[in-house]
Protein backbone atom coordinates (compact mmCIF):
# COMPACT_ATOMS: atom_id res chain seq x y z
CA UNK A 1 0.00 0.00 0.00
CA UNK A 2 2.63 2.56 1.05
CA UNK A 3 4.81 1.71 -1.95
CA UNK A 4 1.83 2.09 -4.29
CA UNK A 5 1.05 5.53 -2.90
CA UNK A 6 4.68 6.59 -3.21
CA UNK A 7 4.86 5.31 -6.78
CA UNK A 8 1.81 7.28 -7.87
CA UNK A 9 3.44 10.45 -6.55
CA UNK A 10 6.83 9.68 -8.11
CA UNK A 11 5.36 8.96 -11.53
CA UNK A 12 3.71 12.40 -11.71
CA UNK A 13 5.85 14.54 -14.00
CA UNK A 14 7.57 17.47 -12.31
CA UNK A 15 6.89 16.27 -8.75
CA UNK A 16 9.61 15.30 -6.29
CA UNK A 17 8.79 12.96 -3.41
CA UNK A 18 10.90 14.38 -0.59
CA UNK A 19 10.03 11.93 2.16
CA UNK A 20 7.52 9.32 3.25
CA UNK A 21 7.05 7.38 6.44
CA UNK A 22 4.62 4.96 8.06
CA UNK A 23 4.32 2.90 11.23
CA UNK A 24 1.98 0.24 12.55
CA UNK A 25 1.03 1.95 15.83
CA UNK A 26 -0.18 5.18 14.27
CA UNK A 27 -1.41 3.15 11.25
CA UNK A 28 -0.72 6.28 9.27
CA UNK A 29 1.48 7.24 6.32
CA UNK A 30 2.86 10.72 5.66
CA UNK A 31 4.09 11.84 2.22
CA UNK A 32 5.92 15.10 1.58
CA UNK A 33 6.32 16.17 -2.05
CA UNK A 34 7.00 19.36 -3.97
CA UNK A 35 6.60 20.83 -7.43
CA UNK A 36 4.62 23.39 -9.37
CA UNK A 37 1.12 23.70 -7.94
CA UNK A 38 -0.75 22.10 -10.85
CA UNK A 39 1.60 19.10 -10.72
CA UNK A 40 1.33 18.79 -6.95
CA UNK A 41 -2.46 18.71 -7.29
CA UNK A 42 -2.26 15.94 -9.89
CA UNK A 43 0.08 13.89 -7.69
CA UNK A 44 -2.16 14.33 -4.67
CA UNK A 45 -5.22 13.26 -6.66
CA UNK A 46 -3.42 10.20 -8.00
CA UNK A 47 -2.34 9.12 -4.51
CA UNK A 48 -5.81 9.84 -3.16
CA UNK A 49 -7.28 7.46 -5.71
CA UNK A 50 -5.13 4.61 -4.38
CA UNK A 51 -6.09 5.39 -0.79
CA UNK A 52 -9.81 5.63 -1.53
CA UNK A 53 -9.82 2.37 -3.45
CA UNK A 54 -7.79 0.36 -0.94
CA UNK A 55 -8.44 1.75 2.55
CA UNK A 56 -11.64 0.96 4.44
CA UNK A 57 -12.01 3.10 7.56
CA UNK A 58 -14.65 0.69 8.86
CA UNK A 59 -11.82 -1.80 9.44
CA UNK A 60 -9.07 0.68 10.26
CA UNK A 61 -7.47 1.16 13.67
CA UNK A 62 -4.58 3.27 14.91
CA UNK A 63 -3.65 5.60 17.76
CA UNK A 64 -3.48 8.74 15.62
CA UNK A 65 -6.73 10.71 15.11
CA UNK A 66 -8.10 10.50 11.55
CA UNK A 67 -11.26 11.34 9.68
CA UNK A 68 -10.57 9.79 6.31
CA UNK A 69 -8.50 7.43 4.20
CA UNK A 70 -7.07 10.61 2.71
CA UNK A 71 -6.98 12.28 6.10
CA UNK A 72 -5.39 15.69 5.63
CA UNK A 73 -3.84 17.44 2.62
CA UNK A 74 -2.06 20.74 3.41
CA UNK A 75 -0.60 23.02 0.73
CA UNK A 76 2.50 24.84 2.00
CA UNK A 77 4.23 27.72 0.15
CA UNK A 78 7.97 27.04 -0.10
CA UNK A 79 9.17 29.45 -2.81
CA UNK A 80 7.76 31.27 -5.82
CA UNK A 81 4.18 31.12 -4.57
CA UNK A 82 2.06 33.09 -2.11
CA UNK A 83 -0.21 31.81 0.62
CA UNK A 84 -3.19 33.23 -1.27
CA UNK A 85 -2.24 31.13 -4.29
CA UNK A 86 -1.88 28.06 -2.09
CA UNK A 87 -5.39 28.69 -0.81
CA UNK A 88 -6.74 28.71 -4.37
CA UNK A 89 -4.88 25.53 -5.30
CA UNK A 90 -6.01 23.77 -2.14
CA UNK A 91 -9.62 24.55 -3.00
CA UNK A 92 -9.01 23.39 -6.57
CA UNK A 93 -7.77 20.07 -5.21
CA UNK A 94 -10.71 19.82 -2.80
CA UNK A 95 -13.29 20.33 -5.55
CA UNK A 96 -11.62 17.74 -7.75
CA UNK A 97 -11.29 15.25 -4.89
CA UNK A 98 -15.06 15.42 -4.47
CA UNK A 99 -15.78 15.33 -8.19
CA UNK A 100 -13.45 12.42 -8.97
CA UNK A 101 -13.58 10.27 -5.83
CA UNK A 102 -16.72 11.54 -4.05
CA UNK A 103 -14.78 12.25 -0.88
CA UNK A 104 -16.27 15.27 0.93
CA UNK A 105 -13.90 17.96 2.19
CA UNK A 106 -13.56 20.22 5.21
CA UNK A 107 -11.44 23.30 4.47
CA UNK A 108 -9.09 24.39 7.26
CA UNK A 109 -6.35 26.88 8.21
CA UNK A 110 -5.94 29.65 5.60
CA UNK A 111 -8.33 27.88 3.20
CA UNK A 112 -11.16 27.76 5.75
CA UNK A 113 -14.46 29.33 4.75
CA UNK A 114 -15.92 29.15 8.26
CA UNK A 115 -14.37 30.72 11.35
CA UNK A 116 -14.74 27.59 13.51
CA UNK A 117 -12.87 25.42 10.99
CA UNK A 118 -9.46 27.04 10.93
CA UNK A 119 -7.80 24.66 13.39
CA UNK A 120 -7.41 21.06 12.27
CA UNK A 121 -8.31 19.70 15.70
CA UNK A 122 -11.62 21.57 15.56
CA UNK A 123 -12.29 20.20 12.07
CA UNK A 124 -11.69 16.69 13.38
CA UNK A 125 -14.08 17.29 16.27
CA UNK A 126 -16.77 18.70 13.98
CA UNK A 127 -16.27 15.92 11.48
CA UNK A 128 -16.68 13.26 14.15
CA UNK A 129 -19.86 14.99 15.30
CA UNK A 130 -21.35 14.68 11.81
CA UNK A 131 -20.97 18.30 10.68
CA UNK A 132 -21.71 19.15 7.06
CA UNK A 133 -18.56 19.34 4.92
CA UNK A 134 -17.60 22.49 3.02
CA UNK A 135 -17.39 20.66 -0.30
CA UNK A 136 -19.53 17.66 -1.15
CA UNK A 137 -21.96 15.98 1.18
CA UNK A 138 -22.21 13.20 3.72
CA UNK A 139 -19.27 10.81 4.06
CA UNK A 140 -17.68 8.39 1.63
CA UNK A 141 -18.80 4.87 2.63
CA UNK A 142 -15.27 3.56 3.20
CA UNK A 143 -13.01 6.63 2.88
CA UNK A 144 -14.79 9.06 5.23
CA UNK A 145 -13.92 12.72 4.69
CA UNK A 146 -10.79 14.78 4.09
CA UNK A 147 -9.36 17.99 5.59
CA UNK A 148 -7.74 20.21 2.96
CA UNK A 149 -6.01 23.48 3.65
CA UNK A 150 -3.19 25.94 3.12
CA UNK A 151 -0.80 26.74 5.96
CA UNK A 152 2.72 27.67 6.93
CA UNK A 153 5.34 24.98 7.51
CA UNK A 154 4.51 22.63 10.37
CA UNK A 155 7.11 20.42 12.05
CA UNK A 156 5.69 17.05 13.04
CA UNK A 157 7.80 15.18 15.58
CA UNK A 158 7.47 12.75 18.44
CA UNK A 159 9.37 12.49 21.72
CA UNK A 160 9.61 8.89 22.95
CA UNK A 161 9.46 8.20 26.68
CA UNK A 162 11.04 5.14 28.29
CA UNK A 163 7.79 4.04 29.92
CA UNK A 164 4.40 2.56 29.04
CA UNK A 165 2.58 5.09 31.26
CA UNK A 166 0.08 6.64 28.86
CA UNK A 167 -1.33 8.98 31.51
CA UNK A 168 2.11 10.49 32.00
CA UNK A 169 2.44 11.13 28.25
CA UNK A 170 -1.00 12.77 28.24
CA UNK A 171 -0.11 14.97 31.23
CA UNK A 172 3.09 16.12 29.58
CA UNK A 173 1.24 16.78 26.32
CA UNK A 174 -1.26 18.96 28.18
CA UNK A 175 1.58 20.85 29.86
CA UNK A 176 3.30 21.78 26.58
CA UNK A 177 0.19 22.20 24.41
CA UNK A 178 -0.66 25.86 23.86
CA UNK A 179 -4.45 25.33 23.91
CA UNK A 180 -4.22 24.06 27.50
CA UNK A 181 -1.89 26.81 28.71
CA UNK A 182 1.44 25.57 27.39
CA UNK A 183 3.90 26.80 24.79
CA UNK A 184 2.99 29.08 21.85
CA UNK A 185 2.74 27.30 18.51
CA UNK A 186 2.71 23.82 20.05
CA UNK A 187 0.07 21.10 19.66
CA UNK A 188 0.59 17.79 21.45
CA UNK A 189 -1.00 14.44 22.25
CA UNK A 190 0.07 11.55 24.43
CA UNK A 191 -0.02 8.28 22.47
CA UNK A 192 0.90 4.66 23.14
CA UNK A 193 3.28 2.67 20.93
CA UNK A 194 2.14 -0.89 21.57
CA UNK A 195 4.80 -2.42 19.34
CA UNK A 196 7.56 -0.86 21.43
CA UNK A 197 5.96 -1.02 24.87
CA UNK A 198 6.47 2.74 25.15
CA UNK A 199 4.55 6.01 24.95
CA UNK A 200 5.29 9.23 23.12
CA UNK A 201 4.42 12.89 23.20
CA UNK A 202 3.32 13.48 19.61
CA UNK A 203 3.96 17.12 18.68
CA UNK A 204 3.08 19.55 15.92
CA UNK A 205 5.13 22.73 16.11
CA UNK A 206 3.31 25.37 14.08
CA UNK A 207 5.64 28.28 14.91
CA UNK A 208 9.22 27.20 15.62
CA UNK A 209 10.31 30.84 15.88
CA UNK A 210 7.89 31.51 18.74
CA UNK A 211 8.91 28.29 20.48
CA UNK A 212 12.11 26.62 19.26
CA UNK A 213 12.12 22.83 19.28
CA UNK A 214 14.78 22.80 22.00
CA UNK A 215 12.40 24.58 24.37
CA UNK A 216 9.75 21.91 23.81
CA UNK A 217 12.22 19.05 24.15
CA UNK A 218 13.77 20.36 27.38
CA UNK A 219 10.32 20.91 28.89
CA UNK A 220 9.20 17.38 28.03
CA UNK A 221 12.51 16.01 29.32
CA UNK A 222 12.16 17.92 32.59
CA UNK A 223 8.57 16.78 33.19
CA UNK A 224 9.49 13.19 32.42
CA UNK A 225 12.48 13.35 34.77
CA UNK A 226 10.23 14.60 37.58
CA UNK A 227 8.22 11.39 37.14
CA UNK A 228 11.38 9.26 37.15
CA UNK A 229 11.27 8.62 33.40
CA UNK A 230 13.95 9.19 30.79
CA UNK A 231 13.51 10.34 27.21
CA UNK A 232 14.69 7.92 24.52
CA UNK A 233 14.82 10.59 21.81
CA UNK A 234 13.02 12.54 19.11
CA UNK A 235 11.49 11.22 15.89
CA UNK A 236 10.94 13.51 12.90
CA UNK A 237 7.94 12.97 10.64
CA UNK A 238 8.41 14.50 7.19
CA UNK A 239 10.80 17.39 6.63
CA UNK A 240 12.19 20.23 8.74
CA UNK A 241 13.31 23.75 7.74
CA UNK A 242 17.05 24.32 8.05
CA UNK A 243 16.61 27.28 10.38
CA UNK A 244 14.60 25.13 12.82
CA UNK A 245 17.18 22.35 13.14
CA UNK A 246 18.88 21.67 16.44
CA UNK A 247 20.93 18.49 16.18
CA UNK A 248 21.19 18.12 19.96
CA UNK A 249 17.67 16.83 20.62
CA UNK A 250 18.32 13.11 20.69
CA UNK A 251 17.16 12.60 17.14
CA UNK A 252 16.48 8.99 16.20
CA UNK A 253 16.10 9.55 12.46
CA UNK A 254 17.13 13.08 11.47
CA UNK A 255 19.51 13.20 8.48
CA UNK A 256 20.72 15.99 6.22
CA UNK A 257 18.39 14.69 3.51
CA UNK A 258 15.36 15.61 5.59
CA UNK A 259 16.37 19.24 6.01
CA UNK A 260 14.88 21.84 3.66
Amino acid sequence: MVSSLAERIRETSGVRLLDHSADADHHRSVFTFSGKPEQVVEAALAAAGVAVERIDLNRHSGVHPRMGAVDVVPFVPLSGITMAECVEWSRNFAERLWERWRVPVFLYEQAAVKADRQRLEEVRRLGAAGAKPDIGEGRHRTAGACAVGAREFLIAWNIWLETDDLELAKRIARAVRFSSGGLPGVKALGLRLESLGMVQVSINTTDFKATPLEVVYRRVESLAREAGVTVRGSELIGMIPREAVNWDLGWLNLTAGRVL
